[in-house]
């Protein structure tokens, strides 16, 4: 295979680089369009930890391209430094510093000149977690808490809200971790994001599609109560499986008042296991704070009847590939991928290991709750039930 020569992208590339990268394309795909390997748009990519640079303006009363190339012409007039001053309409000592800065009277050139001032002039603004380290520490603690950089930003506005140094921007937090030039947050932090991965890119949202078969007698979804839909009302939960593998299982199910999370080990897929286990778990709630559960269509739910029975919870069923009608669980079961990895075996899992797991998301903040915990969301509606 013959040498393939280093290409030297123009700004438009880049550009069009950075918007294939924003809109979602892979590296393979943004490889393709400009003839390269996906290592090859990775390298330019991960400079700035796929977070496109701002671009880059300059200054007002900086010196331009034809100024120096003015002072160039003056200097081989043997003009005096006065009168290139004068003719560019700038101070002497502008003109003098300049000239000593790039190589001197007998050297000074134009086009390198501006090539250097452009270099030095890249000094980027300290970040705020460099020049605050306690506040440093804060994100660092909650970081290894799992907790995201959008929590994270809330929580510190809402725990400290007189103290401005003490709040930092979600997109701070992000860039801090993902450009290292900035060397404000270890990169290791990385892995306890929800999706660790070492350059940021766009979010892609997946639908199921595999065929979970036909379940009868259901009450579809869009026959819930209004005061179901609204959240203003608690005691609605919504569920699914977690699979993993050796045919290993566990079920999900958040509260949509308050986005409380419960975990319950399954000793298989099969109806009757999860029913049994949904029913006995039921039972540890008040009925005031468990009137109705939303599932898929997934053949787990076939003895759905037996459910409602034992529990007297209504039980309805998302349309086909509608997972956005459970928005609040398909959330949650992301967000425990951290802690359950797919491809794993979820058998291993005691309930009590379960439960401390839950207890992590619970006591996390929620920009949907205005960083309340839903812990403590949830707390409220049992003491008033009480």
């Amino acid at each position: 295979m013959g040498y393939r020569a280093r290409i030297n992208y123009t700004a438009e590339q880049r550009s069009e680089m950075w918007e294939r990268w924003k809109s979602g394309d892979s590296l393979n795909e943004i490889g393709r369009a400009f003839d390269r390997s996906s290592s090859s748009i990775f390298g330019l990519l991960s400079l700035t930890g796929g977070i496109k640079p701002a671009p880059r303006k300059r200054a007002r009363l900086a010196l331009s391209l034809s100024d120096r190339e003015e002072i160039s012409r003056g200097l081989v007039a043997m003009q005096s430094l006065r009168q290139i001053a004068t003719t560019l309409k700038r101070s002497p000592s502008t003109i003098s510093r300049e000239i000593k800065r790039n190589g001197g009277y007998n050297a000074y050139r134009a086009t390198h000149a501006d090539k250097a001032a452009w270099k030095r002039a890249h000094r980027p603004k300290v970040c705020k977690l460099v020049a605050h380290p306690a506040l440093s520490r804060l994100v660092e603690t909650k970081l290894t808490l799992t907790w995201s950089p959008e929590q994270i930003a809330g929580w510190l506005k809402r725990t400290y809200p007189g103290a401005e140094h003490l709040h930092v921007s979600h997109e701070t937090i992000y860039r801090s971790l993902f450009i290292q030039a900035r060397g404000a947050l270890k990169k290791a932090l990385l892995q306890h994001l929800r999706r660790p991965r070492s350059i940021r890119r766009s979010r892609h949202h997946t639908q199921k599609t595999d065929n979970h078969g036909r379940i009868t007698d259901t009450v579809s979804i869009s026959e819930r109560p209004a005061s179901v839909e609204d959240r203003a009302v608690p005691g609605h939960w919504e569920g699914d499986l977690i699979s993993g593998s050796n045919n290993s299982h566990i079920a999900t199910l958040v509260e949509r008042h308050s986005r409380y999370v419960m975990l319950v080990k399954l000793k298989g897929k099969d109806t009757e296991s999860v029913i049994n286990a949904l029913v006995k778990h039921a039972h540890k709630l008040p009925t005031e704070l468990y009137k109705s559960l939303s599932w898929d269509r997934g053949k787990e739910m076939a003895d759905h009847q037996r459910f409602t029975l034992a529990t007297d919870i209504d039980v309805y069923f998302c349309d086909p590939q509608s997972p956005w009608q459970r928005g609040s669980n398909e959330n949650t079961n992301g967000l425990l991928r951290q802690y359950f990895p797919k491809g794993t075996d979820l058998s291993v899992h005691s309930q009590a290991r379960l439960n401390a797991v839950a207890r992590r998301l619970n006591e996390r903040p929620r920009k949907t709750l205005e960083f309340e915990t839903p812990a403590e969301r949830f707390n409220a509606c049992v003491a008033l039930t009480g």
